[in-house]
């Protein structure tokens, strides 16, 4: 078996992919580089080729590595779109959509829902409150670039019940809707970015193994109105090996 292991209870599978996302992660395996084989993994970690193989799926539903037929298991780049709310709400500003180059989304669903203790506190509502939650998720070439959530005041789906329904809103994102309803327009934002491994809950969402272990980026904005209201708080999960990046000017 390659290298000294650490004692673990992680089934054979995740170790053995836990050992190359390690490799990966530190440089030690560049981006174009091959992996072994299935059955080369089978005999060096003594396990299965079943269990290789699922090492491996492992690494390619993170974006790590791509299986190419005929040739074998590469160390893919890494992916560098992760865009934000903000990002996403500028973007629709100027096109009516929020999609990069390359993205989609997909999954749409809406609801009204109580709201939970973080999302009541950044709204200023009460935990339990009614509060519409409207999720997606965006995807690219690689694979789910962010699952995303927006937060809105429940009193926006008494003009735009849309809000609440399990479709993609057409005419834009809900902010835009909202101001050409209501007269209400962003002014001011807040962004924040966080880093954490990620929850069970953020590997579901995420379409993530139940056993993988990975850092992920959650980036959170606020939307605010003139007076100081939130008209909205959006929370995207980035996937594991995404990373932010962001230019400006120097004066």
């Amino acid at each position: 078996m390659p290298g000294q292991q650490r004692a673990d209870n992680r089934p054979p599978y995740a170790r053995i992919a836990g050992h190359y996302r390690d490799l990966i992660g530190s440089g030690e395996l560049a981006p174009g580089e091959l992996l072994p084989s299935i059955r080369a993994l089978a005999d060096q970690w003594r396990v299965s080729t079943a269990t290789a193989d699922r090492a491996m799926k492992l690494l390619r539903d993170e974006k790590l590595v791509n299986g190419i037929p005929g040739v074998g298991t590469e160390v893919m780049a890494r992916p560098v779109s992760l865009a934000s709310g903000s990002e996403r709400h500028d973007r629709s500003s100027r096109t009516k959509s929020s999609w990069g180059v390359g993205e989609k989304s997909s999954g749409h669903t809406a609801a009204m829902v109580a709201a939970p203790e973080d999302v009541a506190h950044a709204l200023g509502i009460n935990p339990g409150d009614d509060v519409v939650r409207r999720s997606r998720v965006y995807r690219d070439t690689h694979g789910i670039v962010a699952h995303s959530t927006s937060w809105i005041p429940a009193e926006f789906a008494q003009v735009l019940p849309e809000l609440a329904r399990s479709e993609r809103l057409k005419g834009g994102l809900s902010l835009d809707l909202i101001a050409e309803a209501t007269g209400r327009q962003v002014t001011h934002r807040v962004d924040e970015e966080t880093a954490r491994i990620a929850t069970p809950d953020d590997l579901k969402l995420l379409e993530l193994e139940a056993e993988t272990v990975a850092a992920i980026l959650v980036l959170t904005a606020r939307f605010l109105d003139a007076d100081n209201e939130l008209l909205e708080y959006g929370v995207d999960l980035g996937a594991p090996g995404r990373t932010r990046r962001t230019t400006s000017e120097v004066l």
